[in-house]
């Protein structure tokens, strides 16, 4: 291979030269594959003749070896806008990940939007996850950013135009929460069955259009509302009684013109559910009532089949999850229930009553098209640990009542 040593810059026309400039070399690094010219590698910045040596002697051996990296000049910036598009298409991403995603990216860029990638530190990178601490940043938050973060400078590796991920070794520092504080983390909201009961003779008395059979197929079902909101009525078996989940509502903007059927969050999501005769009773009384609408608006019908479609204004498009949200934060009010609860609430209600009906924790998983949720199995544990209480106390009871 073929290289030079020289002082970049130097006007000096002596032997000796005193105006300062630093060592650089050129290397011969092989032919470019598209032109057929040689490629060249040019480095400057060192003290001494002996330092650019060195480092020219490392890049040899890396040449010889196979094992040399051409780093990129790209900025942090412009590779993860080239990264987006790379993650969507290989993992079939759903349009919500990649705004969340985009998010998370804005995040990072105050720290690093003009820097090189290769230039990027591990220390840098940590003192970035800190700082997103130090500002109030929630841990979920930050762990979300941390994992963009890393996939960004690990397909970058993995592309080979950098040679060290900085993320590697980085952690979101978290403080330690008190006991009152985890037990508050882990077991979510919820109601009890007296509550369910009571919720729901109050939407069925007190509910706007939609609102008893909404809430009663998210109790009853434990289907997100994203799910629900998208059901239309080819999923439905009115014979066998089952729902099938295929697909899920996308509409971050809530205008319901620009709504997107996407499919649903897991693979272990696309299921089928089996649902009580109330439930089926109330859907085709449902569908009774949507049939005339349909008959009395003809053409200005959106008509698409969909289950929860709108009756007012823009006929036929499928209602937004906000109008889901508002309507529960309703009858709440109405009811004197906790008016933190949200419709999400309902799927964590939902794991609550099978547990306590004695339903196994993969039936729930199976039903709730979980995989692996913690948030489930902290529901399911809270639950069957009261019920053991109970069990202990009434044994207890019938002990004490035999002396």
């Amino acid at each position: 291979m073929k290289g030079h040593f020289y002082k970049r810059g130097c006007k000096c026309n002596k032997k000796k030269c005193s105006c300062g400039s630093k060592w650089a070399f050129t290397i011969d690094i092989g032919l470019d594959p598209i032109t057929g010219k040689r490629k060249q590698k040019v480095k400057s910045g060192f003290n001494t003749k002996q330092e650019a040596e060195e480092a020219a002697a490392t890049l040899f051996h890396e040449l010889n070896q196979g094992t040399y990296l051409e780093e990129t000049e790209k900025t942090f910036s412009d590779f993860a806008i080239e990264w987006l598009p790379i993650y969507s298409d290989s993992k079939d991403v759903k349009p919500g990940t990649i705004r969340v995603r985009l998010h998370e990216i804005g995040k990072l860029l105050p720290y690093f939007a003009k820097l090189k990638l290769k230039d990027i530190t591990r220390k840098m990178y940590q003192d970035a996850l800190n700082d997103l601490k130090d500002q109030g940043y929630s841990d979920s938050t930050r762990e979300g950013i941390h994992r963009t973060g890393r996939m960004i400078f690990r397909k970058a590796l993995e592309l080979e135009i950098i040679k060290k991920d900085p993320t590697e070794f980085a952690y979101v520092k978290k403080d330690k929460k008190s006991i009152e504080q985890l037990e508050e983390d882990e077991v979510p909201k919820y109601l009890e069955k007296e509550e369910l009961a009571l919720f729901l003779e109050i939407a069925k008395a007190n509910g706007l259009e939609h609102d008893y059979l909404v809430f009663l197929i998210l109790a009853y079902t434990g289907i997100r509302v994203g799910e629900l909101v998208a059901l239309k009525w080819k999923d439905v078996d009115f014979k066998n009684h089952t729902i099938s989940i295929t697909k899920t509502y996308y509409n971050p903007n809530n205008n319901t013109l620009e709504y997107q059927l996407v499919t649903p969050k897991t693979r272990k999501s696309r299921r089928k559910i089996i649902v009580d005769e109330e439930v089926i009773h109330q859907l085709k009384e449902h569908k009774k009532v949507q049939e005339k609408v349909i008959e009395q608006l003809g053409d200005n019908y959106y008509s698409k089949d969909f289950i929860f479609a709108k009756m007012e204004r823009q006929y036929g498009y499928p209602i937004v999850i906000k109008t889901v949200q508002n309507r529960m934060a309703r009858l709440l009010r109405i009811s004197g229930l906790n008016p933190d609860l949200t419709p999400h609430s309902l799927r964590h209600t939902h794991t609550s009553l099978l547990a306590e009906a004695g339903v196994s924790l993969e039936q729930i998983m199976d039903r709730l098209g979980h995989t692996d949720d913690q948030i489930t199995k902290n529901v399911y544990l809270h639950v069957t640990q009261e019920m053991k209480k109970e069990a202990s106390q009434k044994f207890s009871e019938l002990m004490r009542s035999l002396r």
